[in-house]
């Protein structure tokens, strides 16, 4: 079996020996074709090859998001402009990071700087707490607390 090493940035760009993946085709099919193997690694199998990603956080990056016309939804996009609904129970922070979870919750996703940006201006307090204002619902972001370094 032929094995590939790719890294993913912290903009969610993909890089294969240096060089960015930037084929939408190929992007959207190791996004949709990611999978967690046994060791936590990410990995997308295609064809009989694996393909093994490095990230330091997630593969998944929100690098814009869209929201929907009547103004109850908004919709997340990724490289190769992947996009998917976002599920805004999921929406956590973590040490100053927006994540939710993607790909029906298999996965977490982290908001790029413009994604957060956009998402800046529907986000506000409530209830002692940040919330998310979206079509007359408001939605807590949930704090994660630090891991325990002992």
């Amino acid at each position: 079996m032929r094995e590939y090493r790719y890294t993913v940035d912290r903009d969610g760009r993909i890089f294969h020996d240096g060089s960015e993946i930037t084929d939408g085709a190929v992007l959207r099919f190791f996004l949709l074709a990611m999978q967690t193997s046994a060791d936590g690694r990410y990995v997308a199998m295609c064809q009989g090859e694996r393909n093994d990603f490095d990230a330091s956080d997630t593969p998944f990056v929100v690098q814009r998001l869209r929201l929907g016309a009547d103004g109850t939804a908004i919709e997340l996009f990724f490289a190769g402009d992947y996009h998917e609904l976002l599920d805004p129970s999921t929406l956590e922070d973590e040490d100053g990071r927006l994540y939710c979870r993607v790909r029906r919750g298999a996965f977490r996703a982290r908001f790029g700087r413009l994604a957060l940006q956009q998402l800046g201006a529907h986000m506000g307090e409530r209830e002692g707490g940040l919330h998310l204002h979206l079509g007359g619902a408001s939605y807590p972001i949930h704090g994660v607390p630090p891991a325990n370094p002992g």
